[in-house]
């Protein structure tokens, strides 16, 4: 079964082919029961747009529910459970000039004594949305590439800062019948919200069901480590990725790799889970990464990690990132 869909194939390069995918419905959960949105070949690119959290397009326009609203899934031809894929961001650019964000801190950033008397969570109904009152406005410069609070106005800071638009959601359909909501993280990836899934980075993911069920969403202009408020400054996208295929690859957790480092991440529900297992989830990873695919033997990697290694918050209690200067990398 597939879903309903505008597909145009718009080129073919040394690599696969070029898809224009025009999304007309959208899922709120990483399943593999979702009818595919599209087919693809190893190599082949993508060129899409998704949806901003709340489920609003590049013109503003509501065209699904809120809570993450996910582009996909992508079937690719030939990968099987035991596999894994290679996702490229080729292209991340924003395609609206505003987006929002939550208006304080989440409580699961904070020391509980720092809560007592702390302002409102809520600020004014309709300040971006009809039905919201917790959200506030930033305007979005294309041109300068920045994002600006619109209101409130601090009196001792503009609060305005360069965009660096990242990805929040990307995974393929979890392991077995478990069909995890596009609010939460893990093996999968899923709702990753890790701030160095940008473009240029290539994004490493296990297989679990035929053809991988690739989804995509949840754009972000910019956002601090751990996401303290629970959001990015949220808005849509013009997106476009190169999806290969790695045989006989398998994965226990996603991984991530940019042109200087490369990451594991220790990949669990948000805002809910002990950093603690994460930092070992992550770190557990690398070792297997350095020993199978460098050569490293197992203690030359505990040094290596032990000495080279930096963690990242990805998010505030949930995952950790761990990674490693291809500088510091034997060669392969």
């Amino acid at each position: 079964m597939q879903a309903s869909v505008l597909v145009f194939l718009i080129g073919t390069t040394l690599w696969g082919e070029t898809h224009r995918v025009e999304a007309t419905r959208f899922y709120h959960s990483f399943d593999h029961r979702h009818p595919v949105l599209a087919r693809l070949k190893s190599g082949d690119r993508v060129e899409t747009r998704t949806l901003d959290a709340g489920g609003y397009d590049h013109l503003g326009q509501k065209r699904a529910e809120r809570g993450n609203p996910l582009t996909g899934p992508f079937y690719l031809e030939g990968a099987e459970p035991g596999d894994s894929i290679a996702v490229r961001i080729d292209r991340l650019r924003m395609n609206r000039d505003y987006g929002y964000t939550s208006f304080r801190l989440g409580l699961f950033s904070l020391a509980p004594e720092s809560i007592e008397g702390l302002y409102p969570r809520a600020y004014r109904r309709g300040a971006v949305v009809a039905d919201r009152d917790d959200i506030v406005k930033w305007r979005i410069d294309l041109a300068k590439n920045t994002v600006r609070l619109l209101e409130p106005v601090s009196k001792v800071h503009p609060l305005e800062f360069a965009a660096r638009p990242m990805l929040g959601c990307i995974g393929v359909a979890a392991p077995g019948v478990f069909g995890p909501t596009s609010g939460i993280s893990g093996s999968y990836g899923g709702n990753l919200d890790y701030n160095e899934i940008v473009e240029g980075t290539t994004v490493l993911l296990p297989v679990y069901h035929p053809g991988a069920l690739l989804f995509v969403g949840d754009g972000h202009a910019l956002q601090a480590d751990g996401e303290p408020t629970g959001t990015g400054v949220e808005t849509s996208m013009d997106l476009a990725m190169t999806i290969t295929l790695r045989k006989k690859e398998p994965l226990e957790n996603p991984r991530v790799e940019t042109p200087t480092h490369i990451i594991s991440i220790g990949s669990q529900p948000e805002f809910v889970s002990s950093l603690d297992r994460s930092i070992r989830i992550a770190t557990s990873d690398m070792v297997n990464w350095l020993t199978r695919d460098y050569g490293m033997e197992t203690w030359a990697a505990h040094l290596l990690i032990g000495y080279q290694g930096r963690y990242d918050v990805v998010t505030v209690a949930g995952s950790m990132a761990l990674r490693l200067p291809r500088t510091a990398l034997p060669k392969k």
